[in-house]
C-alpha cells in the first residue's frame, strides 16, 4: 500500500477506504455510521456499486454528503438504530468515530442488529507514539488523533487491547483484525504498541 513513506492526507483517506472495501464484496447493502460527508460511502459504491445509507447528525456533514451524491439519514446514532429492521443490511461501518460516542457498548450491538457484520476503525491509543507524548507529559496529536484535548470530540481514550476485552465482554466474534503505522505500513509484531490505526471485522459468536 505504500512504499515506506510517510502517506499524504489523500493517500491516506485512500489506504483507509481500500482497508474498508477490502472486505467488503460488490452489490453489498451497507449502512455508514457517522460517515462525516459521505467520501467513504461514495468510495464504495464506485468502486464496490454498493448500496446504502450515511448516517449522521451534523448539517454541515449531511450537506456534504449530498454533495457527494450519498443517501444519507440525519439522526443521532447514540440513541440507537430502532429506524432500522434487523439484517437490513450486509455490514454496518463505523469508521475513526466510534471514540466520539457515548453509548459505545450499544452502538456495537446495534450494527450487530442491523447487519450481518460490522467493520469498526479507531486510533489507537496505545500506539507507541502517543505513549511518548504522555510520557513526556502532554496528550498526543497526530494525524490519527488531531486535535489538541481541549477542542477534540473524542470522548473515549482505548487501545486495541481495551477493544479486545470489550468484544469478549459482549460476545462479539472478532473475524478479523488488522493493524497500520503511520505510514500505511502493515503491524503484525505488538500491534497494541506498534498499531497506530486498527480496523476489525466483526460478527456474532454462534
Amino acid at each position: 500500500m505504500s512504499n515506506g513513506n510517510p502517506l499524504t492526507a489523500i493517500e491516506r483517506e485512500r489506504f483507509d477506504f481500500a482497508v474498508i472495501a477490502n472486505w467488503i464484496p460488490p452489490g453489498e447493502r451497507v449502512l455508514d455510521l457517522g460517515c462525516g460527508d459521505g467520501k467513504l460511502l461514495r468510495y464504495l459504491r464506485e468502486s464496490k456499486g454498493v448500496v446504502g445509507y450515511g448516517v449522521e447528525i451534523s448539517h454541515e456533514s449531511v450537506l456534504g454528503c449530498i454533495r457527494n451524491g450519498v443517501d444519507v439519514i440525519q439522526i443521532d446514532i447514540e440513541g440507537g438504530l430502532s429506524g432500522f429492521e434487523n439484517r437490513s443490511f450486509n455490514h454496518a461501518i463505523i469508521s475513526q468515530a466510534l471514540q466520539a460516542m457515548h453509548a459505545t457498548e450499544r452502538i456495537l450491538g446495534e450494527m450487530l442488529r442491523v447487519a450481518e457484520e460490522a467493520v469498526v476503525s479507531f486510533p489507537n491509543f496505545a500506539y507507541r507514539a502517543n505513549r511518548e507524548a504522555i510520557a513526556q507529559g502532554h496528550m498526543p496529536v497526530s494525524e490519527n488523533l488531531p486535535f489538541e484535548w481541549y477542542e477534540t470530540p473524542n470522548v473515549r481514550f482505548f487501545t486495541i487491547a481495551d477493544f479486545d476485552a470489550l468484544c469478549d465482554k459482549l460476545g462479539i466474534e472478532i473475524r478479523e483484525r488488522l493493524a497500520f503505522d503511520d505510514a500505511g505500513q502493515p503491524v503484525t509484531d505488538e500491534p497494541n504498541l506498534n498499531g497506530s490505526l486498527a480496523f476489525y471485522r466483526l460478527g456474532r459468536k454462534a
